[in-house]
């Protein structure tokens, strides 16, 4: 049974959109901490942000929507039980998290990203991944150079457009992102660590 806690994280009103029904079924189940329910939700109202303005943005570009929304979801679920992570260094949630998703069922398309979520930069990464590590990054703020190199290398590949052309957008698209990174910070760090 999920804590009146974990349900605030996952239900209260913060201007962050839902996560997927699946995946708040799976926190809920799994009496997830609620810190990590809105770790989670924030990252995955930004991914859905982020989506939502570069299909504006870059009329064309193929990504995996659903990928994406699902990976940003459920990309630190790991944490669920390595909770040290919560407020720590660490990537055993990474494998950890791959596991159980796989465990209860997700396909590997969709559970991907718990593990690939902070190796954007490994040979066989997907834009994909790219996007998902990107929302982990900016929800807080954080803007990391060579991360978002490579997604304007990928988006000036994909649109035809000049990299600094795509650059220039990306930035704007980003710094508007970040702009709410205190409000976000504030909501997560409003939820305990523990249920």
């Amino acid at each position: 049974m999920a804590s009146s806690a974990l349900d605030r994280a996952l239900r209260g009103e913060a201007g962050l959109r839902p996560l997927p029904e699946e995946v708040d079924g799976l926190l809920r189940r799994l009496d997830a901490p609620p810190r990590l329910g809105a770790h989670l939700r924030a990252v995955h109202d930004v991914a859905c942000r982020l989506l939502d303005a570069l299909y504006e943005r870059f009329p064309g570009v193929d990504v995996d929507q659903e990928a994406v929304r699902y990976g940003a979801a459920t990309h630190d679920v790991g944490k669920a039980y390595v909770t040290a992570e919560l407020s720590g260094p660490g990537s055993e949630h990474e494998r950890r998290g791959h596991r159980l998703l796989l465990d209860h069922g997700v396909e590997e398309r969709l559970a991907r990203f718990a593990r690939t979520h902070g190796s954007w930069d490994g040979p066989d990464v997907t834009f994909e991944d790219l996007l998902v590590s990107l929302a982990d990054k900016v929800w807080k703020g954080k803007r990391v150079p060579d991360l978002e190199q490579r997604v304007v290398d990928h988006l000036a590949t994909a649109v035809g457009q000049e990299p600094w052309e795509v650059f220039m957008t990306l930035d704007d698209l980003l710094t508007e992102l970040a702009a709410d990174a205190d409000r976000r910070l504030a909501f997560q760090s409003a939820h305990p660590i523990t249920s």
